[in-house]
């Protein structure tokens, strides 16, 4: 391993050398990958993804994975390796995440933990509360329900839940529904871990730029070919994949309720919105160092910020 110039040696740079697991967290656009490769090059380390859709074998431009020429500086663990027909949670996840990263120490290397997917950082770092498992003749019941209907059940059985939900999503609504009257006690009990101190940055942009830079990466993606990326697997797509931001729009284009200027807004919005809930989220269940990325800064001047940032992180 050689440091670039002006950048600290291995273990000046970070708090621990004893800590051979860094974590990488941030929204979408923020750019977790360019940082993450480079990172990695400077600390001889191997990157274990922590994406709930760049997880998936088939859809790289939709998930924004690493490109080949990334792959080829860095190893990449967990990254286009699911097929989209599974179902995936963070549970799977942690379970298989484990015995990579216990490989890559045991090969003298580091693990960089990169992802933007909070409860798989959670389940990694400090386990899942174990909740009531889902109950089919409920689930039935609830999937007959409308997203307001389904709130304000929640809403009657916990009072206090729906502000720990994200309302939009009616998946997450109804396993919250789930618990709840599963264990006839409030949702709040089962998210009590308090936040994790893991060794981690947290990436952050000045919002307009952020803004900026997904608008962006959603017009690469379309001038990339993402519309047949979508339409190859149309009819493939499980449960899980099939919640990627853009499938949904890209599918109503596809079947022209939608026109392409419409589509590419629809996905802007989407993933804006999306970044915002990462943010807000790891700013309150980890204590990892923010860090800004605002503006240009040469490659080699962001991994020096970072290995500076992660040498200031307290693990004590």
């Amino acid at each position: 391993m050689t440091a670039a110039p002006g950048i600290p040696p291995l273990k000046a740079a970070i708090p621990n050398p004893q800590s051979k697991i860094i974590y990488l967290a941030g929204p979408t656009g923020v750019g977790k990958t360019a940082l993450a490769v480079a990172l990695a090059e400077q600390l001889d380390a191997e990157i274990v993804g922590a994406d709930a859709f760049q997880i998936y074998a088939g859809l790289p431009l939709l998930t924004a994975q690493p490109t080949p020429k990334e792959h080829s500086r860095v190893p990449h663990h967990l990254v286009g390796c699911v097929p989209v027909t599974e179902a995936f949670d963070a549970q799977r996840y942690a379970d298989q995440a484990r015995p990579l990263i216990d490989e890559i120490l045991t090969r003298g290397r580091m693990a960089l933990v990169v992802g933007g997917t909070g409860l798989y950082f959670r389940a990694l770092i400090d386990g899942l509360a174990p909740t009531p498992p889902p109950d089919a003749s409920l689930r039935a019941e609830l999937n007959a329900l409308d997203l307001p209907d389904l709130i304000a059940r929640l809403r009657a059985a916990d009072p206090s839940a729906p502000v720990q939900v994200d309302l939009q999503n009616k998946r997450r609504v109804t396993r919250a529904i789930e618990i709840v009257e599963g264990s006839a006690r409030p949702l709040a009990e089962f998210r009590k871990t308090p936040p994790s101190s893991a060794c981690g940055l947290l990436l952050t942009r000045e919002r307009k730029e952020l803004h900026e830079r997904i608008a962006a990466n959603v017009r690469a993606m379309f001038e990339q070919g993402v519309v047949e990326e979508v339409r190859a697997l149309a009819d493939s797509l499980g449960p899980t994949a099939s919640r990627a931001i853009g499938v949904r729009e890209i599918q109503a284009l596809l079947r022209g309720e939608m026109s392409r200027a419409a589509c590419e807004e629809a996905i802007v919005i989407a993933t804006r919105q999306y970044a915002k809930r990462q943010l807000t989220w790891f700013r309150h269940q980890t204590t990892f160092q923010p860090l800004d990325l605002t503006g240009p800064p040469h490659p080699s001047l962001a991994v020096e910020s970072a290995l500076r940032a992660l040498r200031e992180f307290d693990v004590s």
